[in-house]
């Protein structure tokens, strides 16, 4: 049976991160947590991860993206450094939802999580703005991802637009407009996750069900 041996790339926000997977397993992971330098240290970071990984560039399978939303720049330092491996090698490149990502790591954070639980990732953009969608308890997305402006009552007014109900055991937010949204007027039963920051070692399992 082949194991997928993937080059993973997060770079949707102000993390800098590189991971290689093998068979859906991280077997190699290096990651600057807070940067504006993507495009000088991303190849570094690779070259670090295939070290790590003991396994030479050009035996890659694919490489993985985290597609955003997120920073248009960092994000577009990402894929040009992924399409140039991907044309090189003549591998494919794969894209996974930076969102879809986030709440994956947080429901994995958790623990007993239930039919009454409701995922929402999200993601700093400006002011009191953030990018979010919402999740299920199955992580099956219940909205698109789309902005918006944390006032007043907005965000309880989104939950309600969205899923018909405001009350559910818990709204766990995550990723790095958690801390925005949690300082907010907010809903009762909403826990900020411990997952504040993208890496690239949350898109594993998901890269590996796309290859």
């Amino acid at each position: 049976m082949l194991m997928a041996k993937l080059l993973l790339i997060e770079t949707s926000s102000e993390v800098c991160s590189a991971a290689v997977s093998v068979d859906g397993r991280v077997v190699a992971l290096v990651e600057s947590p807070e940067t504006l330098s993507h495009a000088a240290i991303l190849t570094l970071h690779i070259q670090d991860c295939m070290h790590q990984a003991g396994i030479p560039i050009a035996a890659l399978d694919a490489v993985a993206i985290s597609k955003g939303p997120g920073s248009y720049t960092a994000l577009r330092v990402g894929a040009s450094v992924a399409k140039g491996i991907c044309y090189a090698l003549d591998k494919p490149l794969l894209a996974v939802d930076t969102l879809h990502a986030l709440a994956w790591a947080s429901k994995n954070a958790e623990t007993g999580v239930t039919a009454a639980d409701l995922f929402a990732p999200m993601l700093d953009a400006r002011r009191q703005e953030i990018w979010l969608t919402l999740y299920d308890h199955q992580l099956q997305e219940i909205c698109p991802a789309q902005p918006l402006v944390l006032e007043n009552n907005s965000f309880e007014n989104f939950i309600q637009e969205k899923t018909g109900s405001s009350t559910f055991k818990r709204i766990i937010l995550s990723g790095n407009g958690a801390d925005k949204a949690g300082s907010a007027q907010i809903l009762k039963g909403t826990v900020v996750s411990s997952v504040k920051k993208c890496s690239a070692a949350f898109l594993a399992e998901f890269a590996e069900a796309i290859f």
